[in-house]
């Protein structure tokens, strides 16, 4: 379902990827598209064709995919989607990412994106023990 209200260009990416129409997917971004990927900065990359081989990839791999956009907010050609993507992996596994995606838009089209999608993971771990984790520190307790 597309987002009410939203701008054009984040109703027709949800209606595509939705759709699974490859075509239309693409068409939502400007030739000269600017993939970021603040997190793993490895993974970024420029124009629309690599877009196309992604999508392809995942609608290929995952035929059940879909967006939803849980809420959004413009400022100026900066477009903030809170987003969640859902489907089924071949290895019969769920597919689902969540995060927020900070999109440049001009010309009814994607320009750029800063891309913060990650997998949703349930492995048990509050968070307590996340923060231990990521700071290398030991408990209180220990």
């Amino acid at each position: 379902m597309e987002p009410p209200n939203a701008p054009a260009v984040l109703q027709r990416l949800v209606a595509a990827t939705n759709t699974h129409d490859l075509d239309a997917l693409v068409a939502c971004f400007s030739p000269d598209y600017v993939n970021e990927t603040p997190v793993h900065p490895d993974r970024n990359f420029r124009g629309r064709e690599q877009v196309r081989a992604n999508w392809a990839q995942i609608f290929a791999a995952v035929p059940d995919v879909e967006t939803t956009v849980h809420d959004w907010a413009l400022n100026g050609e900066s477009l903030w989607v809170e987003m969640e993507q859902r489907g089924t992996r071949p290895d019969g596994q769920p597919l689902a990412l969540r995060g927020v995606n900070i999109f440049g838009i001009g010309d009814d089209r994607i320009r750029s994106i800063r891309f913060y999608m990650e997998p949703v993971q349930h492995d048990g771990t509050d968070i307590d023990a996340a923060v231990q984790s990521h700071v290398g520190a030991r408990s209180a307790a220990s």
